[in-house]
């Protein structure tokens, strides 16, 4: 059963998510590699085995890049009408540096979201 034992919030969810840290104490690290998940925290023990960390932040990130990369690349488009390579050429970097450097961020972000909202695996009563 997970650690949803609080009453008050004592770390901004946003915060702990942006940073990293636990969402419960805000101390902890949330990540042992790049994007591999701790086990638990090793200030507060908050078991993050529990918590979905699926593809649902690589969605937002998707959506968010192509907003800005697309409105970016119309900007250069429409004022200095360069080669097709060059679009290329400039924006698959940017969209690959880009995703990778938010996927971590979001996806502590939507952990410490689940965390404060109390969200488990949907069950239907008996």
């Amino acid at each position: 059963m997970p650690d949803f034992e609080h009453s008050i919030i004592p770390v901004s969810p946003i915060k702990a998510g942006l940073a990293c840290c636990c969402p419960k104490c805000g101390k902890g690290k949330l990540y042992k590699g790049w994007l591999n998940f701790s086990d638990r925290c090793s200030e507060c023990g908050l078991d993050y085995i529990v918590f979905e960390k699926g593809d649902g932040p690589a969605v937002f990130i998707i959506l968010i890049m192509g907003f800005i990369v697309v409105g970016f690349a119309l900007v250069v488009e429409v004022k200095y009408q360069p080669a097709l390579w060059l679009h290329a050429l400039l924006w698959g970097p940017t969209i690959t540096v880009g995703s990778i450097l938010m996927l971590r961020p979001v996806k502590g972000l939507m952990i410490a979201i689940q965390y404060v909202y109390k969200a488990r695996e949907g069950r239907l009563e008996e």
